[in-house]
């Protein structure tokens, strides 16, 4: 099956509807206003139910189809935007400043909002599709409240599919792979308190900065010399703060950053080296160090029968050429990871085309996108609820 025609036919309106929520983005769980345009549509559309309020602010749509069946198979998009200042200069460009979809999460709402009116339309399946609306997906855990708060329970989903937009994958094509497509993330906070003073008389104090200058270097052995050179581990420091003035040493300095993994293994290694560093450093400069590290969203990890499922879905819409089914691992995080530890199922990339990268002030999700997305999750529902 190509790209339908109804999802070609629908293109500009699912755009539009796409470039409204590009205007209006929220950010976290405080997605009120798009949570209820995701509603109102499913509402019109004839869904036979829809749910709000799950975990916050996630919405849930239930189509069942003609053909009876007791299966149901889950949909995801997610809704929330990044607090960004928008540089893209489009006539739909964001209305609320600071705030912007710099990852195309008005793109996913769109694209599934399309697929469920079409289903809507047509129910031409056995069992049900459930359309899910995810809030807080850029850190806020929005996937695991919505698990926690019996998603999968309350409408029977049996199985889970996400998908998300790919800068630099040509539009209308896909990529997937089995096992860990998006690695674990965490975060860590190091405080260091030395002893300030007098920046002439340095003798008299205890450096912090100079103790955080050299945790900054030797938290990167974590990955050079602690770790396995073919497992993936990334440890970034993207904060240091200390200090106010030119001619005081401070007493305090706090740097923070990421680590991301593809394995449990390397994210216990990774805390158990950065505490014994830090620990090794305070004493050698009689420092205090004490260290916030806080794991947070899991390895995504594709089931291997979705995979294929998936991957052959895709290729059905786009053709098998059109189809990369064992791409690298992304080290970026993904709380659809939540849902994938629920129930089985995976997650796919979609060509955004040659557009500015993700979390970037100037990208713009790809409307050209549209009618592969919409295809892609029409021909996953009717192909896993076959009659």
């Amino acid at each position: 099956m190509p790209i339908l025609n109804r999802a070609a036919e629908m293109q500009e309106e699912v755009a539009a509807w796409r470039r409204h929520l590009h205007s209006n983005p929220e950010l976290n769980f405080d997605v009120v206003e798009t949570a209820a345009f995701v509603a109102d549509k499913l509402k019109a559309f004839g869904c036979d139910e829809v749910a709000t309020g799950i975990g916050r602010t996630g919405v849930v749509g239930v189509i069942r189809g003609s053909k009876g069946g007791g299966k149901t198979v889950g949909l995801r998009a997610d809704m929330d935007a990044l607090p960004i200042v928008e540089v893209t200069g489009k006539p739909y460009a964001s209305q609320n400043t600071g705030k912007m979809h710099a990852c195309g999460h008005d793109g996913h709402t769109a694209m599934l909002l399309g697929a469920a009116r079409y289903l809507a339309e047509t129910r031409n399946f056995a069992g049900s599709v459930a359309v899910i609306f995810q809030p807080a997906e850029e850190g806020g855990g929005g996937g695991n409240e919505m698990v926690k708060d019996g998603m999968m329970e309350r409408f029977g989903i049996s199985r889970v599919f996400g998908m998300h937009n790919m800068p630099g994958l040509p539009v209308g094509q896909f990529a997937i792979r089995p096992g860990p497509i998006m690695a674990a993330t965490a975060e860590f906070t190091i405080s260091v308190k030395g002893r300030g003073g007098h920046a002439a008389m340095p003798h008299g104090t205890i450096d912090p900065i100079v103790v955080a200058s050299q945790l900054v270097g030797a938290l990167q052995t974590i990955t050079s010399r602690s770790a396995d050179p073919v497992e993936a581990l990334v440890v970034s420091v993207t904060k240091f703060h200390a200090g106010d003035a030119y001619n005081v040493i401070p007493e305090t300095a706090e740097i923070a950053g990421t680590v991301r993994t593809l394995k449990k293994e390397m994210a216990r290694k990774a805390e158990e080296r950065m505490r014994a560093i830090c620990a090794g450093l305070a004493a050698a400069f009689g420092a205090t160090i004490d260290v916030h590290y806080d794991a947070n969203y899991p390895v995504t990890f594709n089931h291997a029968e979705e995979t294929a499922f998936a991957a052959d879905v895709a290729a059905a819409v786009a053709g098998d050429a059109q189809v990369h089914r064992a791409i690298q691992p992304l080290m970026g995080g993904e709380d659809f990871s939540y849902m994938l530890e629920a129930r089985p199922g995976a997650f796919i990339f979609l060509g955004n085309g040659d557009t500015a990268g993700l979390h970037h002030p100037a990208y713009d999700f790809n409307d050209e996108a549209i009618a592969h997305g919409v295809s892609y999750w029409v021909k996953l529902a009717e192909t896993a609820l076959a009659a």
